[in-house]
């Protein structure tokens, strides 16, 4: 089980130095990122398209992603996140190659995620909590991006 984990980790997040290291560097990030996005929507246990749209929408614009690559890296978040047995390697590996900033950017994200369907459940709020804490994202932070968020969600 540990040795899986360590392959599909190692997948995502190759320590390659190359033109293809790079490409892959990317790919671990967007992957990371889908996968956290699907834990947020998948943590009050319901199905909701709003929800699932958002996840789209946020992927499509961060990473400029086509239809066919979203489609896929969807995909892909959704099944490493039916065999992950914990968010921290995936959090580890972002909060070690991104900024501050664009850590900010993808806990705004998870935010928009766990607003999307108009209601913040509780279990959503928990994990959006546990992954921005993993990030090492300040708790005034945090709340900053959510009070923001809810404020837009609120509006629309």
């Amino acid at each position: 089980m540990l040795a899986a984990l360590k392959d599909m980790i190692e997948r995502a997040f190759p320590d390659g130095t190359n033109d293809n290291g790079a490409a892959s560097r990317e790919h671990g990030i967007e992957l990371a990122t889908a996968l956290l996005l699907v834990e947020v929507a998948r943590a009050d246990y319901e199905e909701d398209w709003a929800e699932d749209e958002a996840i789209a929408t946020l992927l499509r614009r961060h990473f400029h992603l086509t239809d066919s690559e979203l489609e896929l890296l969807v995909d892909e978040a959704k099944a490493e996140a039916d065999h992950a047995a914990s968010l921290q390697s995936f959090t580890r590996e972002l909060h070690e190659k991104l900024s501050v900033e664009e850590k900010h950017g993808i806990v705004e994200m998870l935010w928009r995620v766990a607003f999307a369907d108009q209601h913040l459940d509780k279990y959503e709020d928990h994990v959006v909590r546990k992954i921005a804490g993993l990030l090492y994202i300040s708790h005034g932070d945090l709340i900053r991006i959510r009070n923001q968020v809810r404020k837009e969600a609120q509006s629309t």
